[in-house]
């Protein structure tokens, strides 16, 4: 399990995508997220795993599958 800080966006690849980027500028394409999830430039710091078995469409940076949510 990670823990990563930053925030939400979307992005229009494909159908469309939500994404975590990092404090630190890494991207993460979020896995199945939430509605509440889903507010473009919400700052969280969420703690989950990367799921390499998973492939999509946008391919926008590593999978992260959220276990837990922090909005800050």
């Amino acid at each position: 399990m990670i823990t990563v800080k930053g925030e939400i966006q979307y992005r229009a690849i494909a159908s469309g995508t939500w994404v975590l980027v990092s404090d630190t500028g890494e991207t993460y394409e979020l896995y199945k997220p939430s509605e509440n999830l889903r507010q473009e430039g919400l700052k969280v710091e969420i703690k989950g795993d990367i799921r390499s078995d998973v492939m999509t469409i946008a391919m926008v940076g590593q999978i992260l599958e959220v276990k837990e949510l922090n909005i800050c």
